[in-house]
């Protein structure tokens, strides 16, 4: 049985599972490593009212347009804690073990876990989550190969449940998808994390059926939509844009369709902190500093290896780019819903004038089209210098009154570039623009 999620899914699945699992300078001695652990943690039960740990569940609902046999996938993922505990070659525990030039401390650790159920018919449903205990014990040897001490690693068993119930809301399902540990209390903190589940977050998917976008929900199911309630999560339209048929419940908000942006080497796991910025800061931690972090965690330690491999393009690349998600085909000027004034946000945030496009003669004029200019008799004595001028279209607007403005740089204009970088266009009704085609004309 396969999970369900893509590829592309379950790489945003997994920066959302690894998101502040360990923070630079990633030492075990930096204060902010002492208080773990990240988001999405379900706390035993009474963890949270008894001040041991955090809330035991999270919740979130979705709107679901489904045909007569739709099922649905799911699949819970998280981290379990691992105790990793540094043992001398008699046995006993020490902070921290030294063979050689490596070592290694005592640290809490962890590893990844996937649950996964269906398909199954849309009803109302409950799965147990259940997670046995585990000790492993690995053998480190000096350099003449003897016993020079041990990791003894140790994982408590989780309990918990996954629970889908469906109900009806018009035309629409209404799926409400509940995680939840049902572990016996802890004892104190430290006990509390060991028996949470860590980084949960749930990818569904869908099979006969079309999951509405809550951010951007279709007209008619808006008002569904309203009426969804979250706990600790949002739900996300996840993989390739337009494919309605995944959905990401994260302990993260996110926008619907992420992507790992192809500029990153790999996971830092810093809070959302900028790629480039921390690869520097890598870079200038002493060799103490980094030996330190990489007896820290095996991840820390990948992220110094990466780091001190980085080649000149390589960081190049991770300047990065700044992307509209919604980016695509040039839309027409939006017309601002009736009963909605112009001086309101909603219709301000209607528009979107670098982006927008008027139709001129049955072409779409946007950002970057050329026209040729033909200032009308309206036109101010300045305007009509500009007659059958070439120019280069910067923004489409909308006025007050409906009337739409071109905003555009004169092509033979020495100062056109600059004249774009501080925003002083021209502007132009749609009939005094004539659309261009051909470089040549």
């Amino acid at each position: 049985m396969s999970a369900p999620g893509s590829a592309a899914v379950r790489a945003v699945a997994d920066a959302v599972l690894y998101e502040g699992y360990l923070l630079y300078p990633y030492r075990a001695s930096s204060r902010k490593n002492q208080s773990r652990w990240q988001f999405g943690v379900l706390g035993p039960d009474g963890a949270a009212r008894d001040g041991l740990g955090e809330d035991s569940e999270i919740s979130a609902q979705c709107v679901i347009e489904a045909g007569m046999r739709a099922s649905i996938r799911l699949a819970v993922r998280f981290l379990h804690l691992q105790r990793r505990e540094a043992q001398d070659s008699a046995g006993i525990p020490v902070d921290e073990l030294t063979v050689g030039a490596r070592s290694w401390i005592t640290w809490d650790e962890a590893v990844e876990a996937e649950i996964a159920f269906g398909p199954m018919p849309l009803s109302n449903a409950t799965q147990p989550l259940i997670l046995s205990g585990s000790t492993e014990t690995e053998q480190i040897p000096d350099v003449e190969g003897d016993p020079a001490g041990r990791l003894v690693r140790t994982r408590l068993p989780l309990t918990g449940e996954l629970s889908a119930s469906v109900e009806s809301d018009g035309p629409y399902l209404r799926v409400t998808v509940r995680v939840r540990n049902t572990g016996p209390s802890a004892a104190d903190t430290r006990d509390a994390i060991a028996r949470s589940f860590i980084g949960a977050h749930v990818i569904a998917e869908l099979e006969g059926a079309q999951f509405i976008s809550l951010l951007e929900p279709e007209p008619a199911a808006a008002a569904a939509v309203s009426r969804c309630a979250h706990h600790r999560c949002f739900p996300v339209l996840a993989g390739t844009p337009g494919d309605r048929s995944t959905l990401l419940i994260s302990p993260i908000i996110l926008y619907d369709y992420p992507e790992i942006a192809e500029q990153s080497e790999g996971a830092l796991f810093d809070s959302t902190e900028i790629d480039e910025i921390l690869t520097l800061r890598v870079m200038t931690m002493t060799d103490a500093e980094k030996a330190q972090a990489r007896a820290t965690d095996p991840r820390a330690a990948q992220i110094i290896d990466r780091c001190d491999a980085m080649t000149p393009e390589s960081m190049q690349q991770l300047h990065g780019v700044l992307r509209d998600p919604h980016l695509g085909e040039p839309r027409l000027i939006p017309e601002i819903p009736d009963g909605i004034d112009w001086w309101d946000p909603l219709a301000d945030n209607a528009v979107a004038p670098e982006s927008d496009a008027v139709s001129v003669n049955g072409v779409r004029v946007s950002r970057g089209t050329r026209v040729r200019l033909h200032p009308s008799r309206r036109a101010d004595a300045q305007d009509l210098f500009f007659a059958g001028q070439l120019a280069r279209v910067t923004s489409v607007h909308e006025d007050v009154d409906g009337q739409a403005h071109i905003g555009v740089v004169i092509e033979n204009d020495p100062a056109a570039d600059l004249h774009e970088w501080y925003g002083r266009y021209l502007y132009f009704a749609p009939d005094e623009v004539e659309p261009v085609n051909s470089p040549e004309e």
